[in-house]
């Protein structure tokens, strides 16, 4: 593709993602559906993230969560499904074809016949048994608009059939049809997640047939992905473009000729990568921000090689053992600390950058208060847990 056409260091990167992310002032989004565009998609593994990752960028962070809420449920501009590396995520609702045919596909049929293989192995019903319960299931929740796992099994009671799974081994168990089964539709972009049961912090939720939508070439389809990726995480590495979104080297690399990406050089020595249209400088850096991140951010988890916002030595507290952030605290483009909030709502906050300036912590103070205005009495816990997290949380 060439050689790098000019550089990219660590000072215009953290601009970039400034204002790209909404997390500088005047950057700020007016909805959620700024935000997930702007961001491409926000990581929804852990359904409180997706919320406070909208909070964090939002000019009015009074709205999150019924301007969220609306646009997950009710509108449907933002749908929660499985996406890059069998991850579950919000995406724009124009975003869906796309991100089914350019990762979903790939892993869907992976998934299905590991599905079949293990049912195989445990003397279970056969594919033709279970292409019976899918379609009785999915007619089931297109009646009932919604349903949980519990409430399609009253419909179509084969969904409770369990079969043994790993006999023998150390980690041997039972699985249920419904777990198994709805996994699978949710990958081939059948079903996705609908309203969680109880608050938008809860872990449990209802399922709903999935928004149709056309069917993409892959090839395109990739295309498409990559652009909007790379006008806001460029300049990205291979490596973070292949981690990202779970795609083979190869693929890759031939996405990143077809769409025309152009290469920069960039302060650690590597060659990133810009979108076509993306070589013109930022105009100027913004004032000086500050963000409290959730576990699992966006931001935090878009690339691999993050050493240019997260110094190495900052991350044993703010991970967990699966390479999993925790919540963070960032100061004009890099991770400077973590936070947590104790069981009295208050939010606490530790820098671990011995060179944080004093503005810096005027500036922390302000978002914390920003955060714990919005939350109020909600008490929201990782599902990813940290060592930091934990202990500032108490």
């Amino acid at each position: 593709m060439g050689g790098a056409e000019r550089h990219i260091g660590v000072a215009e990167r953290r601009a970039r993602l400034a204002v790209r992310h909404r997390l500088a002032g005047p950057a700020r989004a007016a909805g959620p559906e700024e935000v997930a565009d702007s961001l491409v998609a926000l990581h929804g593994s852990d359904p409180a993230t997706v919320h406070l990752a909208v909070g964090a960028r939002l000019a009015d962070p009074a709205k999150t969560v019924p301007e969220t809420e609306r646009a997950l449920y009710t509108d449907r501009t933002l749908v929660r499904m499985h996406g890059m590396r069998h991850t579950v995520f919000v995406f724009p609702a124009d975003l869906t074809a796309v991100v089914h045919a350019s990762t979903g596909l790939t892993v869907a049929a992976r998934e299905r016949a590991a599905l079949l293989k293990d049912m195989a192995t445990a003397g279970a019903p056969d594919a033709a048994w279970l292409a019976e319960v899918e379609t009785s299931a999915l007619a089931a929740l297109a009646r009932r608009g919604q349903a949980t796992a519990a409430e399609l099994a009253a419909d179509e009671p084969r969904l409770r059939e369990q079969f043994a799974y790993a006999a023998g081994r150390s980690y041997e168990g039972v699985h249920t049809v419904s777990t198994r089964l709805l996994r699978v539709l949710g990958v081939e972009g059948k079903v996705v997640r609908g309203r969680p049961l109880g608050s938008w912090t809860s872990s449990q939720f209802r399922w709903a047939v999935a928004p149709e939508h056309p069917e993409t070439d892959p090839a395109e389809a990739r295309a498409v992905l990559l652009n909007r990726w790379l006008a806001t995480c460029g300049p990205a590495t291979e490596g973070d473009l292949q981690w990202w979104t779970g795609w083979r080297v190869t693929e890759v690399r031939r996405t990143l000729a077809a769409v025309g990406a152009r290469p920069v050089s960039l302060d650690d020595g590597t060659t990133g990568y810009v979108a076509a249209d993306d070589l013109a400088p930022v105009v100027a850096p913004p004032e000086p921000w500050a963000a409290l991140l959730p576990g699992l951010d966006p931001t935090a988890m878009a690339w691999r090689q993050r050493d240019w916002y997260l110094a190495p030595e900052l991350r044993p507290p703010l991970f967990d053992r699966s390479g999993n952030v925790g919540p963070t605290v960032w100061w004009n483009g890099r991770v400077v600390g973590g936070w947590a909030q104790r069981a009295d709502r208050e939010i606490v906050w530790r820098f671990l950058d011995p060179g944080v300036r004093r503005d810096a912590e005027e500036a922390v103070a302000d978002a914390a208060a920003r955060l714990r205005g919005w939350l109020g009495t909600t008490k929201v816990t990782p599902r990813f847990r940290t060592p930091l997290e934990r202990e500032l949380s108490g």
